[in-house]
């Protein structure tokens, strides 16, 4: 099943930079494992802002929730969810 996520991230001032920093790190490190088992499709930065837009490939509505609940920065981030299907005049086909 393919879903789009928009993801806007809003840290807190308030937290310590170093914290801020590793939370960064391990977001990128298991954005990238994600990405490499085929479950992250694409994954694209919103000009401008501390925001993206991805697709991701799951199984169901609940392994996206559990993804997106792992994500390190998940707790400072608005997502918001819109599963997709494949159009009938797109030429390439999932």
């Amino acid at each position: 099943m393919l879903f789009m996520a928009q993801m806007t991230v809003r840290i807190p001032h308030s937290l310590a930079p170093a914290f801020v920093e590793q939370l960064k790190a391990d977001e990128k490190a298991l954005s990238q494992q994600l990405q490499r088992e085929g479950k992250w499709r694409h994954l694209w930065r919103v000009t401008g802002q501390y925001a993206n837009v991805s697709i991701f490939d799951v199984a169901s509505n609940d392994e996206l929730h559990t993804l997106l609940t792992s994500l390190p920065l998940y707790p400072y981030m608005d997502i918001t969810v819109t599963p997709l299907a494949q159009h009938g005049s797109a030429i390439v086909q999932n």
